[in-house]
């Protein structure tokens, strides 16, 4: 499980960890207010909080949480218990882990094509020689675009009509694309023989994310909705992204149904460091795999900016989940800023951009 270019990053749980102060609280208390009041979403909840001491017990939290869950469910609060759909966190809270515990297991092998770990498949594979590296860290070459309902899905089964594909772009280049966790999500189903979301179930329960689950959920006032369709009701329990709900709701790369209370358990066991192998994992993940931009590099799975201080991942939604591996801390934001039609989660970008200014600073 040897990311390229090993190293020894220090080790979390040698740090001290310093507590969000009065006054970062309250400014991303205050953001996150007028993000709400601009109308970039009905509500929303951020739990800051700091990894657990000693690898055991929970870390400290404030949770802060504004607006309404949805004005057509009714004038609730949302709270750290509130149920969002967390789109493409579910890439770093469900794919990436079990692909970790996958590579410990001898199931998969980071440098060997993806197509070694699905089901045996006839004819040319262009798509199929991506490795579960490149899967990782978006650096694969497969197509970006992601349009499932273009596809004939009784012809073959997903999995070939992917690795069948021709690649897009030279392999080892970064470009974000949701195609390598679907195909990674399959390669798990496959070498466990169990179904993805049996055994991220599995999974959280261990972690103690007992709300987290793939949709659809139940719809209840704790369930926040998403996006009104065309021609459909307003999303509701059900996944906001199409690709996903083609696939039955349940996809490597998105689907997955959260509460900010799960979120912020799952981040303290990623900053345990040593005490957990999901923290051991974390940390060799955090080596960078490819350059997005100047200042922004990737890791396998993960955003890595302020010099690898901070490493992030965005959900579609308007969800974000930010830690600092060195001091322990972490933020949770979750919104569903999509219920306000798909250009307003642009809007929660301040409310992204305070919660990294914060850990980067330490």
């Amino acid at each position: 499980m040897n990311p390229q270019n090993p190293q020894n990053p220090k080790n979390p749980m040698d740090q001290p960890v310093p507590t969000f102060t009065t006054a970062e609280t309250g400014a991303l208390h205050d953001v996150l207010h007028e993000i709400v009041a601009d109308g970039a979403a009905p509500g929303g909840v951020v739990v800051c909080g700091t990894r657990r001491a000693g690898g055991t017990e929970a870390g400290g939290r404030a949770v802060l949480s504004a607006g309404v869950v949805s004005p057509f469910t009714g004038p609730g609060t949302p709270d750290e218990h509130t149920v969002y759909d967390i789109a493409s966190l579910t890439k770093v809270t469900a794919t990436w882990p079990l692909v970790g515990r996958a590579l410990d297991a001898g199931l998969l092998d980071l440098d060997a094509p993806v197509r070694e770990f699905l089901p045996p498949m006839d004819g040319a594979m262009p798509s199929g020689e991506a490795t579960v590296r490149q899967l990782l860290s978006h650096t694969s070459g497969l197509r970006a675009a992601t349009r499932f309902d273009l596809y004939d899905l009784t012809a073959r089964p997903l999995h070939e009509l992917i690795c069948h594909e021709l690649m897009e772009n030279l392999p080892g280049v970064h470009r974000y694309i949701n195609r390598g966790y679907i195909l990674l999500g399959l390669a798990l189903a496959h070498v466990h023989g169990r179904p993805l979301d049996a055994l991220a179930r599995d999974m959280w329960a261990e972690l103690g994310m007992h709300d987290t689950a793939y949709g659809p959920v139940r719809q209840e006032p704790r369930v926040a909705p998403t996006e009104r369709q065309e021609g459909h009701d307003r999303l509701w329990g059900a996944v906001h992204d199409d690709n996903a709900a083609i696939m039955g709701g349940v996809a490597g790369h998105a689907g997955v149904f959260a509460p900010a209370a799960d979120l912020a358990t799952y981040a303290e066991h990623l900053l345990a460091g040593r005490e957990s192998p999901l923290g051991q994992w974390f940390r060799m993940s955090l080596v960078p795999q490819a350059e997005i931009e100047p200042g922004l590099q990737r890791g396998l799975g993960w955003i890595l900016g302020a010099g690898g201080t901070v490493a992030y991942h965005h959900g579609f939604t308007g969800t974000s989940l930010h830690l600092a591996p060195a001091t322990g801390r972490y933020v949770v934001i979750v919104t569903n800023a999509v219920h306000n039609g798909a250009a307003a989660r642009i809007r929660i970008t301040p409310l992204r951009e305070l919660a990294h200014k914060f850990l980067a600073a330490g």
